[in-house]
């Protein structure tokens, strides 16, 4: 992943796109890296939830009205791997206190 919130916006919409068209482990996979990448880069939560949000409502402007749950289920899945890392990140800082 190329660095940035640029980075992460174009390589999101790459990776949620493959994603949508093949729902899949490898797909998923993808997302969890890509959020790897976003913590290690120092991005925080608000700013991966910004990417998804842009990105999805690209793709929601082309989504025909009957595919808009699937769309949003498989929105909901990518970005709960996305944010994976982040969660488990706060996790182990609350349990050091």
């Amino acid at each position: 992943m190329t660095g940035g919130v640029e980075g992460l916006t174009r390589d999101y919409r790459v990776a949620f796109l493959a994603h949508l068209t093949r729902r899949c482990e490898a797909s998923l996979s993808r997302g969890y890296e890509l959020g790897r990448a976003a913590v290690t880069q120092g991005l925080g939560i608000l700013e991966v939830a910004s990417v998804h949000h842009e990105v999805l409502l690209e793709v929601l402007r082309e989504t025909p009205a009957d595919e808009l749950p699937e769309v949003a289920a498989a929105a909901a899945e990518f970005l709960s791997e996305v944010l994976a890392t982040s969660d488990m990140a706060q996790r182990a800082l609350l349990h050091r206190r």
